[in-house]
């Protein structure tokens, strides 16, 4: 008998959708225990955000500082895993603060250990660096990442930014004005990420992992656009900045998020468009260096 523990947080419940469908061909194996463990916070956050209680996240998202969490049961630490399935969302370019603070707790590290890792992202669009926090903090706890599957919204950046905001902030998936799509990853998407499972699964029955990676790609379990890997690049750096300084602002902490919020306004708005141009007409001369960054990013 193997066995798999999930592990995940969602507050909309569509990641909990995507770690289900993925897991299904592993349930319905006789061979296979498969653990669900759904993260819960000491301190909750909302669903759906404020956007006071949004912006507030952000300094301790972006620099990984945990929070506490609810501790697992006995019966999940009684365990040794064969195989975590690791799923979560991007907050702030960096997985969040639940999964963060997993990762970073005793317990957490005591379940992961040693073990072989697959993590599932569930995400607007931009995901590459936090992936790179991810492996860190993977090796930091003594585990290994197998392989990496990434289900992202698929239309055009300016309309998913616009259909996330009226997601998050009135919980309801639905078609914004009543045109716009729904938000997030599409439902056909999800329910057919249950492929990804059966690759999983054929790999676990024979604990051997060194091609996994590469046939879950070739079923487009990863999907790389040049442009948002320099947008996120670029994006890190000013993140990085902003977050570090708010971080020591605990008196005017409110103000400075504020000015944060333009600025996010006028990096999406207005910065983002003109960076995508001249990143069209800069194609022709990295052409070597895109396939490079694809190839390395699509790996585990």
């Amino acid at each position: 008998m193997k066995n798999v523990i999930v592990i995940y947080y969602t507050q909309s419940g569509q990641l909990e959708k995507i770690a289900q469908n993925i897991a299904k061909p592993l349930l319905n194996d006789e061979e296979i225990s498969v653990t669900f463990y759904n993260i819960e916070m000491e301190k909750p956050f909302p669903f759906p955000w404020t956007k006071a209680d949004f912006f507030d996240a952000f300094p301790e998202s972006f620099l990984q500082i945990p929070a506490p969490i609810h501790n697992p049961s006995q019966d999940i630490l009684n365990k040794k895993y064969d195989l975590v399935i690791l799923a979560y969302q991007v907050w702030y370019l960096t997985p969040s603060i639940p999964i963060n603070s997993f990762l970073k707790s005793d317990l957490g590290q005591q379940i992961i250990k040693n073990t072989p890792v697959v993590t599932v992202i569930g995400a607007r669009n931009m995901w590459i660096m936090a992936q790179e926090k991810m492996k860190n903090s993977l090796v930091a706890a003594n585990a290994k990442l197998v392989g990496n599957i990434a289900l992202v919204d698929r239309h055009i950046n300016h309309i998913s930014v616009i259909t996330i905001v009226h997601w998050m902030f009135t919980g309801k998936q639905t078609n914004y004005l009543g045109f716009f799509p729904k938000p997030g990853v599409a439902d056909e998407e999800i329910l057919n990420s249950s492929k990804f499972g059966e690759i999983i699964l054929k790999h676990l029955k024979t604990n051997q992992f060194d091609s996994l990676q590469k046939e879950l790609v070739a079923k487009d379990a990863v999907e790389i656009r040049s442009f948002l890997i320099e947008m996120d690049k670029k994006a890190n750096k000013m993140f990085a900045k902003w977050a570090n300084f708010i971080i020591k602002k605990s008196n005017s902490r409110p103000t400075w998020l504020k000015f944060f919020n333009l600025y996010l306004f006028v990096a999406i708005w207005i910065i983002s468009p003109i960076v995508y141009i001249l990143h069209l007409f800069s194609i022709p001369f990295k052409t070597n260096q895109i396939k490079k960054e694809k190839t390395y990013f699509k790996g585990v």
